[in-house]
């Protein structure tokens, strides 16, 4: 039987995988997509995830575990910006 993890490292672990995944940091990222084509504003939803990641991280550097309430909704964030990334073709399916 496997060990649920704390809070903090649910919460890393959530921060690992959208680094992973989502081009945060390619030079496109922050560009609007040619002739308004965009379902949802990508820019935006990444400036959104960006600065939500930057200050979960320091929340967890400094040692202050998030609520469950909170991981939910940064969880949340993330699935519902992956799915309009999927959509304007910024990420694959």
């Amino acid at each position: 039987m496997s060990k649920k993890p704390d809070r903090i490292t649910a919460m890393q672990q959530i921060i690992d995988a959208v680094k992973e995944e989502f081009p945060l940091y390619q030079e496109d990222t922050f560009v609007c997509g040619p002739d308004n084509t965009c379902v949802g504003c990508p820019k935006k939803l990444m400036e959104l995830v960006d600065s939500e990641l930057s200050y979960w991280q320091h929340q967890l550097n400094r040692g202050l575990p998030p609520t469950f309430d909170e991981l939910y909704s940064f969880g949340k964030l993330c699935k519902n910006v992956r799915r309009a990334l999927v959509r304007n073709g910024r990420i694959a399916a």
